[in-house]
Protein backbone atom coordinates (compact mmCIF):
# COMPACT_ATOMS: atom_id res chain seq x y z
CA UNK A 1 0.00 0.00 0.00
CA UNK A 2 1.07 3.57 -0.64
CA UNK A 3 2.15 6.11 1.95
CA UNK A 4 1.86 9.87 2.18
CA UNK A 5 5.68 10.01 2.01
CA UNK A 6 5.65 8.26 -1.40
CA UNK A 7 2.97 10.64 -2.64
CA UNK A 8 4.93 13.66 -1.41
CA UNK A 9 8.03 12.41 -3.24
CA UNK A 10 6.04 12.15 -6.47
CA UNK A 11 4.43 15.56 -5.95
CA UNK A 12 7.81 17.22 -5.34
CA UNK A 13 8.58 16.71 -9.04
CA UNK A 14 5.57 18.80 -10.10
CA UNK A 15 6.57 22.38 -10.86
CA UNK A 16 3.54 23.43 -12.93
CA UNK A 17 0.34 22.10 -14.45
CA UNK A 18 2.39 20.86 -17.39
CA UNK A 19 3.91 18.19 -15.07
CA UNK A 20 0.51 16.86 -13.97
CA UNK A 21 0.17 13.90 -16.42
CA UNK A 22 3.52 12.40 -15.34
CA UNK A 23 2.52 12.84 -11.68
CA UNK A 24 -0.73 10.94 -12.30
CA UNK A 25 1.17 8.08 -13.91
CA UNK A 26 3.43 7.85 -10.86
CA UNK A 27 0.42 7.78 -8.51
CA UNK A 28 -1.09 5.00 -10.61
CA UNK A 29 2.08 2.96 -10.17
CA UNK A 30 1.75 3.43 -6.39
CA UNK A 31 -1.73 1.87 -6.49
CA UNK A 32 -3.82 5.00 -6.03
CA UNK A 33 -7.26 4.72 -7.66
CA UNK A 34 -8.51 8.27 -7.06
CA UNK A 35 -8.06 11.27 -4.85
CA UNK A 36 -9.88 14.42 -3.75
CA UNK A 37 -8.07 17.69 -3.09
CA UNK A 38 -9.87 20.31 -1.01
CA UNK A 39 -9.07 23.92 -1.91
CA UNK A 40 -10.01 25.21 1.56
CA UNK A 41 -6.75 24.02 3.15
CA UNK A 42 -5.05 21.93 0.46
CA UNK A 43 -5.44 18.55 2.16
CA UNK A 44 -5.98 15.53 -0.05
CA UNK A 45 -7.67 12.19 0.56
CA UNK A 46 -6.09 9.35 -1.46
CA UNK A 47 -7.94 6.09 -2.10
CA UNK A 48 -6.62 2.67 -3.09
CA UNK A 49 -8.06 -0.82 -3.34
CA UNK A 50 -10.14 -2.41 -0.57
CA UNK A 51 -11.18 0.92 0.98
CA UNK A 52 -7.55 1.85 1.70
CA UNK A 53 -7.26 5.59 2.41
CA UNK A 54 -4.49 8.00 3.31
CA UNK A 55 -5.00 11.71 4.00
CA UNK A 56 -2.43 14.45 3.77
CA UNK A 57 -2.20 17.31 6.22
CA UNK A 58 -3.40 20.80 5.37
CA UNK A 59 -0.94 22.53 3.02
CA UNK A 60 -1.76 26.14 3.87
CA UNK A 61 -3.96 28.36 6.00
CA UNK A 62 -7.66 28.07 5.23
CA UNK A 63 -8.87 29.91 2.14
CA UNK A 64 -12.35 31.33 1.72
CA UNK A 65 -14.10 29.70 -1.23
CA UNK A 66 -16.23 32.11 -3.27
CA UNK A 67 -19.94 31.42 -2.75
CA UNK A 68 -20.67 31.74 -6.47
CA UNK A 69 -18.63 29.85 -9.03
CA UNK A 70 -17.29 31.58 -12.14
CA UNK A 71 -16.79 28.75 -14.61
CA UNK A 72 -15.58 30.92 -17.50
CA UNK A 73 -12.85 32.60 -15.44
CA UNK A 74 -11.88 29.28 -13.85
CA UNK A 75 -11.45 27.61 -17.26
CA UNK A 76 -9.36 30.51 -18.56
CA UNK A 77 -7.06 30.42 -15.52
CA UNK A 78 -6.89 26.61 -15.55
CA UNK A 79 -5.66 26.68 -19.15
CA UNK A 80 -2.90 29.12 -18.18
CA UNK A 81 -1.92 26.86 -15.29
CA UNK A 82 -1.84 23.78 -17.51
CA UNK A 83 0.49 25.63 -19.88
CA UNK A 84 2.92 26.17 -17.01
CA UNK A 85 2.17 29.89 -16.54
CA UNK A 86 1.29 29.63 -12.82
CA UNK A 87 2.53 27.66 -9.83
CA UNK A 88 0.43 25.46 -7.55
CA UNK A 89 -0.21 28.06 -4.79
CA UNK A 90 -1.42 30.52 -7.43
CA UNK A 91 -3.65 27.83 -8.92
CA UNK A 92 -5.20 27.06 -5.50
CA UNK A 93 -5.90 30.75 -4.85
CA UNK A 94 -7.51 31.05 -8.27
CA UNK A 95 -9.69 28.02 -7.54
CA UNK A 96 -10.91 29.59 -4.28
CA UNK A 97 -11.53 32.94 -5.98
CA UNK A 98 -13.59 31.31 -8.75
CA UNK A 99 -15.65 29.15 -6.38
CA UNK A 100 -13.97 25.78 -6.82
CA UNK A 101 -14.20 23.79 -3.57
CA UNK A 102 -12.41 20.61 -4.63
CA UNK A 103 -11.29 18.44 -7.46
CA UNK A 104 -11.56 14.69 -7.83
CA UNK A 105 -9.03 12.79 -9.89
CA UNK A 106 -10.03 9.34 -11.10
CA UNK A 107 -6.81 7.62 -12.06
CA UNK A 108 -8.67 4.63 -13.50
CA UNK A 109 -10.76 6.88 -15.77
CA UNK A 110 -7.94 9.44 -16.25
CA UNK A 111 -10.28 12.34 -15.47
CA UNK A 112 -10.09 15.39 -13.24
CA UNK A 113 -13.43 16.85 -12.16
CA UNK A 114 -13.81 20.23 -10.45
CA UNK A 115 -16.73 20.96 -8.09
CA UNK A 116 -18.16 24.08 -6.49
CA UNK A 117 -19.39 24.41 -2.89
CA UNK A 118 -22.87 23.18 -3.82
CA UNK A 119 -21.40 19.98 -5.29
CA UNK A 120 -22.07 21.02 -8.88
CA UNK A 121 -19.66 19.67 -11.46
CA UNK A 122 -18.01 22.71 -13.06
CA UNK A 123 -15.64 20.91 -15.41
CA UNK A 124 -14.51 17.36 -16.14
CA UNK A 125 -11.35 16.91 -18.17
CA UNK A 126 -9.52 13.93 -19.57
CA UNK A 127 -5.95 13.76 -18.29
CA UNK A 128 -3.47 13.42 -21.16
CA UNK A 129 -1.11 10.49 -21.20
Amino acid sequence: MFTIHQIQAAHSKVKSGADFPAYIQELKQLGIKNYETFVTDGHTDYYGSNDYKQSSDAKYEAKQIAAESNAAEFMKELKAHQQGQTDYPTFCKMCADTGIEKWLVSIDDMTCTYYDKAGNRILEEKIPG
